[in-house]
């Protein structure tokens, strides 16, 4: 069991029977008073980020998450499909919701690691940074170095990232999928 002085950015607790992450942490006193923790905290499985205020008797349970390479398949009305790696029999999907922006990234073979919480796969991981092809860009004005030299080019998948003015439609870019940000040609 955690209690509130064990609690830092990053900790992994259980809430309401739910995984959470703890995003950010201020410990505050008043006075004569008591010491107390305001906390910001992730749920894991739907994504809602909550304020919570914890007393120092509060004790929290570690939240124990497996990880697992799978490799994504398809999506079909807002759901993802998923198989375990080597097993392509043990499937399994995720909402599109659960999953968040991630889901602009997530391109047909691309290997992930999925999340368990207690026998329920609840997300998946991204490799942060992936390669994709450039769809669509539009073309180069000269001049046009206003914004910084850059423009709004869409990936393979459908996603929309800011990239340099040189890069055209058929490249090929990394993408870093957790900042939505070029990185580099690849």
């Amino acid at each position: 069991m955690l209690n509130i002085n064990d609690l830092k950015r990053g900790s992994l607790i259980v809430l309401d029977g739910e995984p959470h992450r703890v995003i950010f942490t201020k410990h505050t006193h008043m006075g004569r008073g008591s010491a107390s923790l305001q906390a910001k905290v992730k749920n894991l499985i739907n994504g809602k980020v909550l304020d919570r205020g914890f007393k120092p008797a509060d004790e929290f349970e570690e939240a124990e998450l497996e990880k697992a390479d799978s490799i994504f398949i398809y999506s079909r009305n807002d759901e993802f499909w998923f198989h375990e790696v080597g097993n392509p029999a043990s499937r399994f999907s995720i909402n599109k919701e659960a999953i968040g922006e991630q889901a602009d990234f997530l391109k047909s073979n691309m290997e992930v690691r999925a999340v368990r919480f207690k026998e329920k796969i609840i997300n998946v991981e991204l490799p942060i940074k992936v390669d994709y092809i450039v769809k669509e860009a539009p073309p180069n004005v000269r001049g046009n170095t206003a914004q910084g030299g850059t423009k709004q080019v869409t990936l393979e998948t459908g996603a929309k990232i800011s990239t340099p003015m040189f890069v055209e439609i058929g490249d090929k870019i990394r993408v870093n999928t957790e900042t939505r940000e070029y990185v580099e040609r690849a």
